[in-house]
Formats: C-alpha cells, structure tokens, sequence
C-alpha cells in the first residue's frame, strides 16, 4: 500500500492553439479520498485525463503507483453493450458457462485466471451502487443516464484499482444513487481523487486539493473545514490590504511633508543668506547642499512609498476574487398564505404510458413558499414542472393559476435569444427601466461594464445561468411563482454560490428540482416533496 500515489513533477500542458493550461506542476498525493476543487475553466478534467495517461504533458511527467481505475465525466460507450460488456466481464462469465457445461478447453481456464467468483463479486458491487437485479445481459439502450454512470464506476471497481480517478461522479444521479455512491466512496482505500461540484460528496473526503495553474493547494479535512481554512486565509488577506493600504497612506502623507519641510528650508536659508552678506561663491555652496539634502529625503520618502505600494500588490494577490450577488427584489414579494397554483387530480400521458398514479396528483402552492421536488430520475418531476408553468396540458384533472407571472427555467436555460447580447435580452424583459437602472441591475448580477454587451452565445454555464436570473427575476411584471429544473448541474462552487444569493433575495415562492441536498438546504426550502412511483408525498427535510 504504501507505493499508491499520484506523482506529477514539473508538469505543463497547453492546448494546440497554445492556450496553457498548467506550468510547472508538481504535487505527491498518497492514499486517501481527496476532492479536487477550481472554477471551471482550470483544468480540472484535464489533469485527470493527464493523470490517466489519456493526454501528453507538453512537458514534466505524471506517474501512478498501482493498478488505476477511470471515470471521465462522460463515458464513451456504444449504446448496443451489454451490461456484462461494459463490467468488462462477459468473456469471464462466457468461459465460466462453458467449463459448467462441461468443456474444459484449456483457453477456458486461461480467460478465468483467478475470476472464479467474478459473478458473485459483480452482483455484490451492483448491489452496493443500486443496480440490484440488473440483468448482465441488459443492453445499454434500455438503461437511464444515471444507471450508466453508476454502471461505469462498478466497472472501474472491479478492476480493484489502487488508484481511483472519478470526473464528476454524482452527474445525473438521484438522490438513492447518490447515497450509494457515498458510501461505496467511504469504503475506498486507496488513492481517490474526484473532481466534483456536489458539497455532500466533497464534505466525504479526507482532503481537498484547490488546482491552480501552477499550484496544488491541499487542505486537510473535509469541504467544510477547507471552505474555514479559505475564510480565515480570507480574513487575514483583507486585514493585511487594510494594513498596506493605511501604510501607502501614511508614507504619502509623509513624503508630502518632506518635501513641504524641505521648501519652507529652502526659502527661509535663501532669505538668511542673502540678509547675512556672504560671498556669492559661499552662499551658492551652501544652497546646493541643502538641495541636496533636501533631494536625498526627497527619494528615500518615495522610496518607501514605493515599498507601501509593492506591499498593498503583494497583499491583494492573495485576496480572492469571490463575487456574490447582492440584490433587493421587492417587486417579488408575495402575501403570505395567497393561493398560486391549485391542482387536483392531475393526469398527463406520454404516449401510452401514465405519469402519474391512477387518482392523479395533487399539489397547492402558496405565497412565498419554498418547495424543493424530489425523486429518482424518471418518476416525472419535469412534466409536474411544466404543468405548475401552464405549457403542458392535462389529461383529466383540474387546475387553478393565480394572476401573476410565472417563470421557468428549464435545465437547458434557452429562455434567452442566443444571437442578442445580455444587455439586449434584458432591455426585452424589462423594456420600461430607465437604461441606468438596467446597467445597474446587471451590475449587481455581476455583469459589468463591457461583459453586459458579451453575446449570450459565448457564455460559459454560470454566466448564462446569472443572465438567465437576472433577465427572470428582474423582468415587468416580476415573477411570483420561479420554477427551475435542476439549476445547479454543470456549475462550478462558485457559480453554485451565486444561484443561492440570487434566490435568497428572491422573495416570491419557488419549486426547484435538485438532487443536492447542500445547495437546497442553502436556499431555505421550507416544504419538501416527493415523486416517485406516480405520488407525490411530503416529507421531512434530509439531515445535511
């Protein structure tokens, strides 16, 4: 055990057109569950398809110790495999079938090795992910996106690998799965090292590595007790910039002294020598040193002002740049207890097939309620969604809207006009803003200055999503009913952080859709549903 790591040594690597992505990176990491963590955009998927030997540093190495196992963030498979296919395991279980029939070839054995229990040990890791059940010879097509990622991590597992590398494990898993997989996780020991936005996942691990382009910061204990150990690093750079920038002052202030001192010198010795009769000679000697002098104060205050200003430099590079939203939104405000939506017995088909249980669902949702929905994939929580947002017609049942505007964002965030500028798509949703106010409210949802005039095409997922909120919850008339399907997928930490100050300061009612748990919690949902097996039930909120 103790040969199990991860080596980079002086590694870089830059895209072909020359974009770099890392310069100069080492790091060692040995056993143990590390969450690696950066915006997107850093390169994160990127040095673990270096680390899995799927991209060549342009310079440095990387090295594993031991058998490595592989999980990218998307799996490239052919949707006509099998289960077995995919385990890498149908030749095994073939050899295996054909030694009970009663051939004992010897390629037979040769193909087994020492997998005589691989079936028994299949089954179990299946089991352990909530793949119970799950035929071996199941096609892929039949399969839904979170059972394939599931499916791939059981994969990986039963190589046995010692090092384990996963890209975002927990993407399109629900909640059940989720649990698996952390458990599965906890019970790892060798090297794992996971990219992941989920903070339930990352509050798991024994470390968490913060990726730079030329830097790997470890920080030991969970995301919890890194995301103090950033604060306190916060607090302490804030303090130091203070300091610098009160020492810029102080040596400005007193150089601008100096130099007054060294005029009022200067003219008072410029009187007293001529009043005193002195030989010119004499008198133009004794001038010029004082002027010396006076230059020599002169450039050691500037000097150390200079100094002051290198430190308040050194001082605000450690600061980092964590943009939040701030916002007042009281055009969102909903009375208390005011009914939005009532339905009662709502059914809707696709195709043959009914969504919900044969009595239908209902559900009511007041002013400002927060509702969180949840349930495995496939139980029909965007079809409730798009009911609650009146684009989907009912099969039998009824429904009642309030007046009022409803807003939904679907996971594909298309409500904005691709071929526009962010600016453009807000002054479509609130055309009667003065233009100053516009500017200002983009201003808060960080869209500043030249980036408000960016074409929406060009966005990266959390710039689209706060143009998105910000076009939603700022629009004539304001939203009193925001409805959003699985809002946080795809976004980096930080990207994550603002959707929560967005909706913090949102004062209407909202339904959301998510398997996180953290990000829900944050948010302050104060109703908890679940859909699965055609009803939907309240239930008490998940202990976080």
């Amino acid at each position: 055990m103790s040969n199990i790591s991860i080596t980079c040594s002086n590694l870089s690597f830059a895209w072909p057109d020359d974009t770099p992505v890392f310069h100069d990176l080492s790091f060692t990491m040995g056993t143990g569950r590390t969450g690696l963590v950066a915006p997107n955009g850093s390169g994160k998927s990127t040095l673990l398809k270096l680390i899995a030997g799927q991209l060549r540093p342009g310079a440095g190495s990387v090295s594993t110790g031991g058998t490595l196992g592989y999980l990218p963030q998307s799996l490239p498979l052919s949707r006509d495999l099998t289960v077995a296919e995919v385990l890498g395991v149908a030749s095994v279980i073939q050899a295996l079938d054909a030694v009970e029939s009663g051939d004992v070839s010897e390629e037979h054995f040769t193909v087994i090795g020492d997998d005589w229990d691989i079936e028994e040990r299949t089954r179990a890791q299946l089991d352990r992910l909530g793949l119970t059940g799950l035929a071996l010879d199941r096609s892929l097509t039949t399969l839904s996106g979170g059972q394939v990622i599931s499916l791939g991590l059981a994969a990986e597992l039963l190589k046995r690998p010692d090092v384990l590398l996963l890209d975002e494990p927990t993407n399109n898993l629900d909640l059940d799965a989720r649990h698996k997989l952390y458990d599965v996780l906890e019970d790892f020991s060798g090297c794992l090292l996971l990219v992941s936005h989920d903070r339930a996942l990352l509050g798991r691990m024994e470390r968490i590595a913060e990726l730079g382009s030329d830097e790997l910061r470890l920080y030991g204990g969970s995301f919890t007790a890194y995301e103090e150990a950033v604060q306190a690093e916060q607090e302490v750079a804030e303090k130091n910039v203070r300091n610098a920038e009160q020492e810029v002052k102080r040596e400005k202030r007193e150089l601008q002294q100096a130099r007054e001192r060294a005029e009022r010198r200067a003219s008072n010795a410029s009187r007293n020598l001529k009043n005193a009769g002195l030989p010119r000679i004499f008198a133009g000697n004794m001038k010029r040193g004082a002027q010396e002098s006076a230059g020599r104060a002169g450039q050691m205050h500037a000097s150390r002002v200079s100094e002051a200003k290198t430190r308040l430099d050194e001082a605000g590079r450690s600061l980092r740049d964590e943009q939040r939203i701030a916002l007042d939104l009281p055009d969102t405000i909903v009375p208390a207890g005011r009914g939005l939506f009532l339905g009662e017995e709502m059914q809707v088909h696709l195709g043959v097939r009914a969504v919900f249980a044969d009595q239908g669902v209902e559900l009511s949702v007041r002013g400002p309620e927060r509702i969180a929905l949840t349930g495995p994939n496939g139980a029909g929580k965007t079809t409730l969604l798009r009911l609650l947002n009146g684009d989907l017609d009912l099969d039998s049942g009824r429904i009642k809207r309030a007046e009022g505007r409803a807003a939904y964002l679907s996971q594909r965030l298309d409500l904005l006009d691709v071929d526009r500028t962010v600016a453009e798509n807000f002054t479509a949703f609130a055309p009667d803003r003065p233009e100053a106010e516009r500017m200002n409210l983009l201003a808060r949802f960080l869209f500043r200055g030249a980036r408000a005039h960016l074409p929406v095409r060009v966005l990266s997922g959390g710039e689209l999503l706060r143009a998105t909120l910000a076009c939603v919850l700022c629009a004539e008339p304001a939203p009193q009913l925001l409805l959003l399907d699985e809002p946080t997928n795809n976004l980096d930490l930080v990207s994550a952080g603002q959707l929560e100050s967005a909706l913090n300061s949102y004062r209407g009612a909202f339904v959301v859709v998510s398997h996180d748990e953290r990000f829900l919690t944050g948010i302050g949902v104060n109703r908890w549903l679940r859909l699965a097996d055609g009803t939907l039930r309240e239930m008490r909120a998940p202990e976080v």
